[in-house]
């Protein structure tokens, strides 16, 4: 049985468990559990990170721990009963692990390895907490460790900042908002800025000195010295080093380290070196012979210098080389350092180029102990210390120094006799009383050891020697007296004995007989003259003498005379010996009562650290002298005590304090004392009105806390002898003496006055005295004396008076002192505190001390329960409610709105005082209850007051929430004070509702509170989803969700407000929607029904509601785009609202603004996550144009669509798609007009004319046009640019401007333009894009990119998407799955521009640009089988079927791809597959034999490999199987219908039979010598061929017929216009060569219609060069219908390129024939042709023989062999004339392209189910010199054909092309010739154009925005039409120049788009393009 747990609660998961029983709960190994109920072994409860998820586990997998329980029962919170840094230590480390493990997806491989150390060093120290064996110090340490670690965690994983208190966090509910305001401020201060150590130190390590000169021992001496003053700051650091330069002893540290010590920040600058010496210990001479002398000297050798500034921004221990400088000249050894300082060091050489001395130097920072915890390695390995001369900069009490520092400055000597100067050596002793010599006391420096005696160093051969060599004799104190220093002068002789002479001594006393010591200074002492022999042992011989000439009586003439002398200076450091006479003389004042009074007098004189040095004995004196004689020297002794009082206020004495503080409480004996000090006190204060000078009463003033701490004290130990006598006397001196102050406090003085400063100075001092008065008065008595004190200043408040500044710093220490805590003082002392603090606020004086004040005050007051406090409590709150919250409101939005102060340290100081005060204003707000709030609202008199209350509160409020109020990191201040505001709006709200509705409705204030609300809900801080999953735990536990507290409050608000709703009807919209868009489904559930509300009152008001629709949509795009909404919102706002609406009367109006905003919606998600997830462009492109046309056609919102235009420009620019980005910035110029119209400042354009902004958008997109090759179109708006340039006369821009249209011109025909491969992509499954999902789109392909490229680039871009396989229609089933499925095949475009492609003579620049530009239509064939299949002839059955597509937009447009709007099937029988088959070929050939002819081949391989294909599958049954299917009886009586096609099948036949025999005519005379076998055997073939067709000749038809090639190159020789006549011995034409040529055989496969025969032309060819054209035929999707059972040769299908081998995924109708060329007729799926039945725009040209499924850009070709020349024209026979009997049912319609179009000629009408195409317009009537002749009524007119065909499919091994084959039912057209003959001239062709009547019906009612250039004039779509491509109608615009074969005619007239045909039935000739209408004026 289950029973709850009563003490088992909380524990740990000791192992991991699966959970795999039934109602199991996995575990993972370290979770923590809550237990609910235990049973047999088995707990049940939850995981802390999971408890929502409960179920049961072993009670062995887990450890229990004790645990804290509050709310006990169903909502209880268990909190483990541990140590809290333990806790907070392992939550923190649980968050960590998630975010550390994030660090290494992210790659943030630095942080992540710092962190995982710092991981494991808190784990480590948890240990130690947790074992529990460290002391009370050690465990203080460890808890600063982890914690500083988990805030350095914390700060480097921008969590939060933890306030905590002596290491534990602490909970924000325990304390006062100011208080925890302080605790996050102080830690975010010592995170931010340490504070900077005024103490430093510097350590040196002496490495080695690298010389090569070296051999003698060294002695190398630092110092710190300052170049400032001339001096040195520190003592000597002395190392020995041995004869290799390095240290002598280098076991022992602290011989080489050391620490300079004590340097003040003023130490630390750039005229503070460090300064080297460099002794050697040796021969006199650096050279001389090792024999020459035994005795060894210290000699100069070097001086090196650096500097301490050098040292500051070396962080660490870094290690210096320096230079050593040798001086040459000994004399000036002593300024050696101060000469290389000032940079005379040219005179000094270095010691050799490779010497340095190896150094390391390190600042540190810190007082020393600090450093010995920090450095502890230093300290326990070894480090001497070298102390600074002279104490540092704070003395500390307790030092113990006492150091004798002399330095040998110089000396004079004579001659002694000698020639030359002597070698002056001294050696140093001191000696004590008894003349003994005192061991170990002379010491060169610290770093070595003390001696006996000190050598100096020896100058050679001077009788002046200036040593400047400082020595240190620390002798103790007690041996001072006595004792002397004796200097022995010798000379060195630099003989071959060495010897050194004595030759004199000087001697100096260390102290005086009366006890002072030697004088700091110079000393000139007298150097007494003595042999070597001379016993200078007893040093009462000499120590009679006169040692000094200052000393000297004025008789001794003899030796002040004498020249020699010696002079030293010394310097004592002692903190107990003085060399001041006057402060021995105070000490001592019962020996010399007489001397008193001059005593007292001088204290004053004497330096203060000589007073601090005998503090205590000094005060001794003092009180002892009071004591004896309190009449005569009490008022002198007062005035000693006060100048050492205010002594210690200095800081360099202020450590001594505490020395006093000591003094008092335990060694002062003045029991008596505190009588006069009152009476003198008392005395001062009575006399500052009347005195004239005040200084020396301030100072008196000055030192009232220890004034008083004396008086108290002395009380204390007078009631304690005497039992408290006296008691009543004491306290009535007090009282006066506080009447005294109140009176001069009182007193009403100037600004200036010497008084108003006393009163400062009093009141400075005055809070220090609250805690000695409490010592002996009660706590209501001295809170008595404060408040009559301070009530007593005066009342009148002057701004400017610098007395108001200290009055509030008194009232800042009172409030902070004891005696403010205790209740009953704080009671007296408020009124007077809040009454000053409120004069200040309002008049914003001193706000930094207001604010200090107010924090201190709410801190005390705690937030009470029902204990005895309460009315206390309530009491402080009433009253401080009543003063200062309106003015406390009103000083934070004067801060707040005040201009940020220019400086850094003023606008950190403002932004510290408006968080202070806000903490303020939080803790007074939380300390009121619902009585206060009361009280608060019923003390406004009118309704006025209330309502600026509100509005100022409510202001004040959404201060508090803006993100800047606190640092990013202090979240749990943030969660406060929202806390605060919601608790507070909850009690104003029903004051709003009772006071401002109805009739008394104030639209301000609802106002104001309904933006505060939203506010407070879109903080970022209560966002909780963007949290952890602990830290939402935690505030939710704490504060629960405040956002749904606050939607609430709002919606009841709304509901409250009826018919005054209206009022915030549209502009609450915005704000309530962005509080919809909050992830929270509790605040959507609530919110989103006002917008239900909205509309109906909407509704009422005005009848509709488009100011709803309106503003949510105007809203939606920039909220949305700022990351707020998601799906869930979408499908929750459209089910909430359409449920509310179903029983409205304006349901349907309703339901579709649902709907509008629903779809708006879903495009917005789809384009913020392919903006947010960093899509790939093309799908950022998609999205951005299905926005953009939303805008535009459905919400017809111009603003938002022009944004839109913008940013899908940027990302064509960025994708370097810089013809859609043209399409696009065209949308946005065509709503512009010419006009002067002026425009604001909109994106990042000017504020400028209409008519500026049109021309800068025209110049901008005829750039991009130009950089995207697309200058046909550059070329209109150049040209309506220049017209406005010419109607304003500006002939500069006109001029311009017609240079550009001339250059683009230039690039038409002399850049070649790559044309791209054309897609079909179906994008289905509900998982796609809103914007894509279950639509087909057609995509213009990269430059180069092939099917295999494209299809992977859509991967890419979908990467889960699902390739699909086949290529037919998807089922329901895909449309509806949770999946992507793509579906992509290549598709052929069908060109528009057929005048164009028709013309003659036009180059295959100008055309190749209409062939794939502005293509509305595509077509995909795929072949199949109706009906039973024939196994011997399959093509009696092969059926295609036909899918044309047509697009909402044209392509190239604003997007890369376009919807497919219209697809339709069409089936072409298999009689109608044939004849295109068949004609296709013919054509094919007819090319390739022009070419070869025109010597554009560069070889005959094509040729070659073409010829084979055809009769070498013929000879294998090839057009005999054509007869076998068609010319049967059986299917010509089946089908009595196709006669004519037979008819027309029968002649093709011929044709090709005809035009193979010329070929190989031509064939003979081309081809190579080791081509002639394969020659010769096609020529038997073909005979062979022939026979099997049963053709012995030709028919007359056939020979008569003539074929022409048209050559429409520009520069070919067919300019004179007369067509070549094919025979093999017609004229040559030098073949133009292309720039790159390659093998064949990349590029050709064989069909299945090559014999064996392939395989040897495909040997032969291989390694052979084929023509340009090669290069652009393309395999066909089908194989032929006149198969051979002869594979393709295995060297053409193995080197197929990788791009011709298909998609796995195209199957049947898309496999390209590449594929299927590349198999054996076996092997290939359908042995079949997929023929493409084309309108007659889809003629082939000679580099467009190919496959449409595959790109006609081939990657391994350059641009200029993508451009290729059209051939002159031929014919085979004669005689006939072109029979023009027929027009064609539709004709092509009208554009206006920069190259004028020609009349289209008629043609036959086709059985199609599509409507037609345009039929070609005719050829040149120029073009042929010789008599036309009709081949069959039914020949198409090859130059039409060959010139306009967009695509040929089909392999040269191929006997009949499959793809892109022109129809002769569709359309033909016969060529009427004009030339020598004029008989055979045809009929005159009238210049007419018929559009069908069914291709105006299906374009009629499309109105898409106008995307291309051209498509705008197209009659069969009327679309509207820019303005800016557009010529208006009035205006004619300039006459393109006739191309050559063309004469324009002045009488050229346009025929409207709307009426295509004229009523008089003739047709006019079009003119360039008519201008359209703007799309904005639809």
């Amino acid at each position: 049985m289950w029973i709850p747990t009563e003490h088992e609660k909380y524990g740990v998961v000791l192992a991991s468990f699966r959970g795999t029983v039934q109602h199991g709960l996995p575990l993972e190994i370290g979770d923590t559990v809550q237990l609910l109920e235990k049973c047999e072994g088995w707990y049940r409860g939850f995981v802390h990170k999971n408890p929502n998820a409960k179920g049961i586990f072993p009670c062995t997998y887990i450890h229990l721990k004790n645990a804290h329980i509050k709310n006990k029962g169903q909502f209880e919170t268990v909190i483990p009963t541990e140590d809290s840094v333990i806790t907070e230590m392992t939550s923190t480390l649980r968050d960590w692990g998630a975010m550390w493990k994030w660090l290494y997806v992210k790659n943030d491989g630095d942080l992540f390895h710092r962190l995982w150390h710092v991981m494991n060093e808190i784990l480590d120290l948890r240990r130690q907490v947790l074992v529990g064996h460290l002391t009370n110090d050690r465990m203080k340490d460890v808890k600063q460790h982890i914690t500083a670690r988990l805030d350095w965690g914390n700060e480097q994983l921008s969590l939060d900042l933890v306030p905590r208190r002596e290491f534990s966090m602490v909970d924000p509910d325990e304390i006062s908002v100011t208080e925890l305001f302080k605790l996050m401020e102080h830690r975010h201060r010592k995170k931010e800025t340490p504070v900077p150590a005024s103490t430093h130190h510097l350590f040196v390590h002496m490495k080695s000195l690298m010389s090569s000169n070296l051999g003698e021992e060294l002695e190398v001496f630092f110092h710190i010295y300052d170049g400032r003053e001339n001096r040195p700051l520190s003592e000597r650091f002395f190392v020995r080093l041995n004869k290799n330069g390095v240290p002598k002893s280098p076991e022992k540290t602290e011989r080489q380290c050391t620490l300079f010590v004590d340097l003040g920040s003023s130490d630390l600058r750039k005229d503070v070196y460090i300064v080297v010496h460099i002794m050697r210990i040796g021969r006199m001479g650096a050279g001389e012979k090792k024999n020459l002398c035994s005795i060894q000297y210290r000699r100069p050798f070097g001086c090196a210098v650096v500097s301490i500034a050098d040292l500051l921004t070396a962080d660490s221990k870094d290690d210096h080389l320096l230079k050593v400088y040798a001086c040459t000249t000994e004399s000036e050894w002593y300024q050696i350092h101060e000469n290389i300082i000032r940079k005379v060091n040219s005179r000094y050489n270095l010691s050799g180029s490779n010497t340095g001395l190896a150094v390391s130097l390190q600042l540190l920072h810190g007082d020393i102990e600090q450093l010995r915890r920090e450095y502890m390695v230093l300290f326990t390995r070894g480090v001497s210390i070298t102390k600074k001369l002279g104490f540092s900069d704070i003395i500390m009490p307790g030092e113990m120094r006492n150091d004798l520092y002399m330095t040998l400055e110089k000396g004079e000597f004579e001659k002694g006799g000698k020639s030359v100067a002597r070698n002056v050596e001294i050696t140093v002793y001191v000696l004590d009383i008894e003349g003994q010599v005192m061991k170990s006391y002379v010491a060169a420096g610290s770093g070595e050891p003390g001696g006996d005696e000190y050598h100096s160093f020896v100058l050679y051969h001077n009788n002046s020697p200036r040593w400047a060599e400082q020595i240190k004799l620390p002798i103790p104190v007690d041996m001072f007296r006595g004792s002397h220093v004796r200097f022995e002068f010798r000379h060195c002789s630099t003989k071959d004995k060495g010897e050194k002479k004595l030759f004199g001594y000087s001697f100096v006393h260390l102290m005086q007989e009366d006890g002072r010591t030697l004088p700091d200074g110079t000393h000139e002492l007298i150097i007494h003259k003595c042999e070597e022999n001379a016993n200078l042992q007893d040093s009462s011989c000499y120590l009679k003498l006169p040692f000094s000439k200052a000393n000297l009586p004025g008789n001794n003439q003899a030796v002040k005379g004498t020249k020699e002398c010696f002079w030293i200076t010394s310097f004592l450091c002692s903190t107990k010996l003085t060399q001041n006479g006057d402060m021995l003389d105070l000490l001592k004042w019962r020996a010399h009562p007489e001397r008193i009074n001059d005593s007292l007098l001088k204290l004053k004189e004497i330096d203060g650290s000589e007073i601090v040095k005998f503090l205590q004995d000094t005060l001794d004196t003092l009180f002892g002298i009071l004591d004896e004689s309190s009449q005569r020297y009490g008022l002198k002794v007062f005035d000693c005590l006060v100048h050492i009082i205010n002594l210690l206020q200095d800081s360099k004495f202020h450590h001594f304090k505490p020395v006093m503080d000591t003094y008092i409480e335990s060694h002062f004996a003045g029991a008596l004392s505190y009588r006069d000090l009152i009476k003198v006190l008392k005395w001062y204060v009575d006399r500052i009105v009347d005195a004239e000078h005040q200084d020396h009463i301030q100072q008196v003033l000055n030192a009232t806390e220890y004034i008083f701490k004396y008086i108290i004290q002395s009380r204390r130990l007078f009631a304690l002898a005497t039992g408290g006598q006296s008691e009543e006397e004491f306290r009535c001196c007090v009282h006066e003496l506080f009447m005294s102050i109140r009176f001069f406090l009182s007193q009403e003085n100037k600004i200036t006055s010497p008084v108003t400063q006393t009163q400062a100075v009093f009141l400075r001092t005055f809070p220090a005295v609250y805690g000695e008065l409490l010592k002996i008065f009660t706590v209501r008595e001295v809170a008595g004396f404060v408040r009559e004190t301070l009530g007593s200043l005066p009342a009148t408040a002057r701004a400017e008076c610098p007395l108001e500044a200290v009055k509030l710093h008194c009232i800042a220490k009172t409030v902070e002192s004891q005696l403010y805590t205790n209740t009953e003082s704080r009671c007296i002392l408020l009124p007077v505190v809040l009454h000053l603090l409120q004069a200040h606020m309002q008049e914003q004086r001193d706000l930094v001390m207001c604010a200090r004040i107010l924090t201190s005050m709410l801190s005390l007051v705690r937030k009470y329960d029902s204990t005895a406090t309460e009315p206390v409590v309530s009491e402080e709150v009433d009253l401080i409610v009543d003063s200062l919250l309106v003015v406390l409101m009103r000083t934070i939005l004067e801060i707040t709105n005040r201009p940020q102060a220019a400086g850094t340290n003023m606008r950190l100081q403002f932004q510290d005082i408006t968080g202070e005060f806000v903490a303020c204003l939080l803790a007074l707000l939380r300390q009121m209850s619902d009585k206060h709030y009361q009280q608060l609202l019923q003390a406004f008199t009118s309704k006025d007051d209330l309502r600026d209350f509100l509005l100022q509160i409510f202001t004040v409020f959404r201060i508090l929430i803006r993100p800047e109020m606190f640092l990013k990191d202090w979240t749990v201040m943030r969660l406060v004070t929202n806390n605060v505001i919601i608790t507070t709006v909850l009690y104003l709200s029903d004051a709003l509702r009772k006071n401002f509705l109805n009739d008394k409705f104030d639209y301000k204030v609802w106002d104001s509170y309904f933006y505060l609300s939203v506010i407070f809900i879109n903080q970022p801080c209560l966002q909780l989803e963007s949290f952890s999953p602990s830290k939402k735990k935690r505030v939710l536990e704490k504060y629960g969700d405040m956002r749904v507290m606050m939607g609430c409050e709002i919606f009841s608000m709304w509901q409250n407000l009826g018919e005054h709703k209206l009022n915030f009807i549209p502009a609450m919209i915005g704000p309530f929607l962005e509080v919809t868009l909050v992830p929270q489904p509790d605040l959507r559930n609530v919110m989103i029904p006002i917008f239900h509300d909205m509309m109906d009152w909407e509704q009422r008001r005005s009848g509709n509601f488009k100011q709803v629709e309106a503003k949510l949509i105007d809203k939606l795009d920039g909220l949305m785009s700022e990351g707020k909404g998601d799906e869930t919102y979408r499908e929750l706002f459209n089910s909430i609202l359409l449920k509310k609406i179903e029983r409205e009367t304006w349901r349907e109006s309703g339901v579709s603004l649902i709907a509008t905003v629903t779809r708006l919606m879903e495009r917005l998600l789809d384009y913020r996550d392919c903006v947010k997830l960093g899509e790939v462009d093309g799908k950022k492109i998609g999205c951005t144009v299905s926005l953009l046309n939303f805008y535009k056609t459905e919400l017809n919102k111009e603003e938002m669509y022009i944004r839109y235009i913008h940013k899908l420009y940027e990302l064509h620019l960025k994708a370097q798609n810089y013809t859609e980005a043209s399409y696009t910035l065209l949308l946005y110029d065509e709503l512009l007009e010419w006009s002067e119209r002026p425009l604001r400042e909109f994106l990042n354009y000017p504020m400028q004319s209409e008519w500026q902004r049109k021309e800068y958008l025209h110049l901008t997109i005829v750039q991009n046009f130009d950089r995207g090759k697309c200058w046909e179109n550059g070329i209109i708006l150049c040209r309506e640019l220049a017209d406005q340039y010419e109607s304003y006369y500006d002939y500069r821009n006109l001029s311009k401007m017609r240079m550009m249209e001339a250059s683009l011109y230039e690039k038409i025909m002399d850049q070649q333009r790559l044309e791209p491969e054309f897609f079909r992509v179906g994008f289905y499954g509900k998982k796609f894009p809103f914007f894509l999902r279950n639509k087909e789109f057609v995509c213009r392909g990269h430059d180069y990119e092939r099917l295999e490229a494209f299809q992977q680039r859509m991967l890419n871009e979908f990467p889960h998407a699902i390739a699909m396989q086949h290529v037919n229609q998807p089922d329901q089933t895909i449309y509806q799955a949770e999946a992507q499925y793509l579906q992509i095949y290549a598709v052929s475009p069908i060109p528009e521009s057929q005048d164009v492609l028709q013309r003659d003579g036009v180059a295959d620049n100008i055309k190749s640009f209409y062939k794939v530009n502005h293509i509305w239509r595509f077509r995909y064939d795929r072949p199949f089988h109706k009906g039973t299949k024939d196994k011997e002839n399959e093509f009696k059955s092969l059926w295609v079927e036909r899918t044309s597509l047509t697009l909402v937009q044209s392509l190239p447009g604003i997007s890369r791809w376009f919807e497919v709007e219209k697809r339709e099937l069409v089936e072409v029988s298999p009689l109608e597959n044939a004849i295109e088959v068949i004609e296709n070929k013919n054509l094919q050939l007819r090319m390739l034999i022009a070419q070869c002819q025109s010597r554009q081949m560069q070889n005959i391989n094509p040729l070659t490999m073409c010829l084979n294909g055809v009769i070498d599958a013929a000879v294998n049954g090839g057009l005999a199987r054509y007869q076998e299917a068609f010319f049967v009886k059986d299917y010509i009586v089946n089908h009595p219908e196709d006669g004519e096609k037979i008819g027309r099948l029968r002649e093709l036949m011929f044709e090709q039979a005809h035009i193979l025999e010329y070929g190989l005519a031509v064939h003979e005379k081309f081809v190579p010598q080791d081509m002639r076998p394969l020659h010769k055997k096609l020529v038997d073939q073909f005979h062979v061929m022939k026979s099997s067709l049963g053709i012995q000749e030709f028919p007359a038809y056939v020979r008569a017929s003539p074929v022409h090639f048209t050559n429409g190159s520009p520069r070919s020789s067919c300019r004179n216009s007369v067509p070549n006549i094919i025979s093999p011995d017609g004229a040559r034409v030098v073949a133009r060569r292309s720039p790159l040529t390659y093998p064949a055989v990349n590029r050709y496969s064989s069909s299945s219609l090559s014999s064996q025969a392939s395989n040897e032309v495909s040997n032969i060819t291989g390694q052979s060069e084929s023509s340009d054209e090669v290069f652009n035929m393309q395999p066909s999707p089908s194989t032929s219908s006149l198969s051979s059972n002869h594979s393709a040769s295995p060297n053409v299908t193995s080197s197929a390129p990788s791009s011709t081998r298909g998609s796995p995924q195209l199957q049947d109708k898309h496999k390209h024939s590449r594929e299927n060329s590349c198999l054996s007729s076996r092997e290939r799926p359908v042995s079949a042709i997929y023929p493409n039945p084309l309108d007659p725009a889809q003629r082939a040209t000679p580099h467009q023989i190919g496959d449409t499924t595959l790109p006609r850009s081939d990657p391994n070709l350059s641009a200029p062999d993508k451009v290729r020349p059209t051939f002159s024209s031929w014919s085979l026979d004669s005689v006939k004339e072109v029979n023009n009997t027929q027009f064609s049912d539709t004709v092509g319609k009208l554009l206006c392209p920069p190259v004028p179009p020609r009349p289209p000629y008629p043609g036959s009408s086709a059985k199609t189910i599509r409507s037609q195409s345009p039929v070609p317009t005719s050829r040149s009537p120029q073009k042929s010199s010789l008599p036309p002749f009709t081949p069959s009524p039914t020949e198409c007119q090859s130059a039409g054909l060959v010139s306009n065909s967009p695509v040929l499919s089909g392999s040269y091994s191929s006997g009949i092309s499959s793809m892109s084959r022109c129809s002769v039912s569709e359309a033909s057209g016969t060529e009427a010739t004009t030339g020598d003959h004029p008989a055979h001239q045809g009929p005159t062709m009238p210049n007419s154009v018929s559009s069908g009547s069914d291709e105006l019906i299906r374009r009629e009612n499309k109105t898409p925005p106008p995307y291309s250039v051209y498509e705008r004039t197209n009659p069969r779509r009327p679309v509207p039409l820019p303005h800016s491509l557009s010529i208006p109608p009035s205006v004619d615009p300039p006459a393109l120049p006739p191309k050559p074969h063309q004469q324009r005619t002045s009488s050229m007239k346009l025929v409207p788009a709307s009426d295509p045909r004229r009523a008089d039935g003739v047709p006019h000739v079009p003119r360039p393009r008519p201008l359209p209408r703007k799309v904005s004026q639809l």
